[in-house]
């Protein structure tokens, strides 16, 4: 009886020590991924987010969707390197960099060259990748760049797609003074630009550009059936979890109205 009793009271320790780290873990994902604004004038944004990590729902993708002084809306995705605590860790701490210095720079490509020279001179353990846009909803301009991030996907109302390849440099966080040239194009009006992470149009045996043309066609056929933004994302989530791709996934629309 005495050792059954120190048999379980171990087995306890454990099970409160690892509802620690859970609770720990979650709690960090939970602070550094951001609520969407409620309103943001001209456009419809809707994000989600799934994580690899078997037992903690946590990792190191990331969104976010912000107005930045020039009247323009900051829209990014991104992908720190891991799946697990550190890599959220690092995750905000990019995602928060990214933000302060958006509140003093007007363009995507600056903001990434800055941040990228941060996290160089904090000799920061991991990398990320990134795509930032800039849209003026009223004209519909966009102005965008990526670091080593994967491609954007531009829904049409009647069911097409393209694949726009922003310009851009290395991810975040390994080369010194690396630059990041920017691209404008123009959003049509219902439109829906599809941001997401590598882990949705990926994997080993799911080649970039077969993924994206997926992806790209079910988002289009959604925004063609008259989905909503929030219904387009959830229903590209569903997609690719009922492929059982093995990163941590995110998905970020933006319709102009």
């Amino acid at each position: 009886m005495l050792t059954l009793a120190e048999l379980a009271g171990q087995a306890l320790v454990r099970i409160r020590s690892q509802q620690a780290r859970v609770e720990l873990a979650t709690a960090v994902q939970r602070h550094m991924l951001p609520t969407l604004p409620e309103h943001l004038p001209g456009l419809q944004v809707a994000a989600r987010y799934r994580p690899r990590g078997a037992g903690l729902d946590i990792g190191g993708d990331w969104y976010d969707a912000f107005p930045v002084p020039n009247g323009a809306v900051a829209l990014e995705i991104g992908d720190a390197q891991g799946h697990d605590v550190d890599a959220a860790a690092f995750m905000g701490q990019v995602r928060g960099a990214m933000r302060a210095i958006a509140a003093h720079e007007p363009n995507p490509g600056t903001v990434l060259m800055h941040t990228n020279q941060l996290l160089v001179e904090m000799d920061a353990p991991r990398f990320a990748s990134c795509t930032m846009l800039h849209i003026d909803p009223p004209t519909g301009q966009v102005t965008g760049a990526s670091a080593g991030h994967v491609p954007l996907l531009c829904a049409h109302e009647d069911g097409s797609h393209d694949i726009r390849r922003l310009p851009g440099g290395p991810v975040l966080g390994i080369l010194p003074d690396a630059d990041y040239p920017q691209e404008t194009f123009t959003l049509d009006k219902d439109t829906a630009l599809v941001m997401v992470t590598d882990g949705v149009v990926e994997a080993p045996d799911l080649t970039l550009d077969a993924g994206l043309q997926r992806t790209g066609t079910l988002a289009a056929q959604a925004l063609h059936d008259g989905l909503s933004p929030e219904e387009i994302a959830d229903r590209v989530l569903d997609d690719t979890i009922a492929m059982n791709l093995p990163d941590d996934l995110a998905v970020l629309i933006v319709r102009r109205t």
